[in-house]
């Protein structure tokens, strides 16, 4: 005779005490499961156009104001007025290498220990690869142990910009930029020494260093005047 099997009333067993079948549970858990890892992978390939996008318009929000600024010029020793820098990105890829377009007008970031000024300790000023625009001494600069040039100020407050950046997964960080042109640096973190305890941890990519012992031996060699 055949047996016959009943399922009890709301339970979802049978009477001989067998569990219900989980594939379907199952199936659902592995196509949401793929679901997350695609929609992952697309968010993923779309950042670097998110970010160069975020970057155009962040650049744009910081070049709007007067045509003209005060900055601290490190030859005179004196502030001095100077004409803002700007430029179409079809410009700045004539007067910028690769490496610091991808820096200044994309907001990249080199890879730590392979920039050109990471552990360089020579006497003089750093400038913006951008503009020339003075930005740090070589006396605020200090070994952080991370890989990138990192200086406790800049050569004065009006000579950089600073903006607060998501970009990092909505991780709030204080950007850098030069206050002439617009350029990204770095960005400065809350962790450096004394005085200021500041570190303003910046892009050898974005710098160019004129020596002290520059011909007339104060560095006034090409200052404040923008490449190209």
């Amino acid at each position: 005779m055949k047996r016959r099997s009943v399922k009890a009333s709301g339970k979802g067993e049978n009477v001989q005490g067998h569990a219900p079948s989980r594939a379907g549970d199952r199936g659902e858990i592995e196509v949401t499961r793929r679901s997350f890892l695609i929609m992952g992978g697309v968010l993923l390939g779309l950042l670097p156009l998110m970010q160069r996008a975020f970057a155009a318009g962040l650049t744009r929000r910081t070049m709007t104001g007067p045509e003209k600024i005060r900055v601290f010029s490190v030859a005179g020793g004196e502030y001095v007025t100077v004409d803002r820098v700007i430029r179409s990105d079809t410009e700045w890829q004539r007067t910028l290498t690769a490496e610091q377009h991808r820096v200044l007008r994309e907001k990249g970031t080199e890879r730590a220990y392979t920039g050109r000024y990471w552990n360089h300790y020579g006497k003089g000023t750093y400038r913006c690869a951008g503009c020339g625009n003075d930005l740090f001494s070589s006396a605020a600069k200090f070994d952080s142990k991370t890989g990138w040039p990192s200086f406790w100020e800049p050569v004065a407050a009006q000579n950089v910009a600073t903006e607060d950046d998501y970009s990092l997964f909505g991780i709030r960080r204080v950007e850098v930029l030069c206050s002439r042109c617009g350029g990204h640096l770095g960005h400065v973190f809350e962790d450096g020494p004394p005085p200021t305890g500041l570190r303003y941890c910046i892009n050898s990519a974005a710098l160019v260093f004129v020596p002290r012992s520059a011909p007339d031996g104060t560095g006034r060699s090409g200052s404040l005047t923008p490449p190209g």
